[in-house]
């Protein structure tokens, strides 16, 4: 199976902890997390849950989409 770039969103419940990465192998990866195979934050706060990916031509892209989402602020609920 070729490998594609992707760019995905994790979260840990609804309105919880997101967590945005990057990936040449998304399925993979996804396993990886739900595995708990890496330490620190995913593993920390149980971000596990796909709630949103999208595919990229290259990793370049990939990268520059994942920089993109990450510079976007959450609307706060009070």
């Amino acid at each position: 199976m070729d490998r594609q770039p992707a760019v995905y969103i994790l979260a840990s419940w609804r309105n919880g902890t997101l967590y945005i990465g990057v990936t040449s192998d998304l399925m993979a990866r996804i396993v990886q997390h739900r595995a708990g195979s890496f330490g620190g934050f995913t593993r920390m706060y149980g971000v596990k849950r796909l709630v949103w990916f999208e595919m990229a031509d290259t990793m370049e892209g990939a990268i520059g989409r994942e920089k993109q989402l990450k510079n976007w602020r959450r609307a706060r609920s009070n």
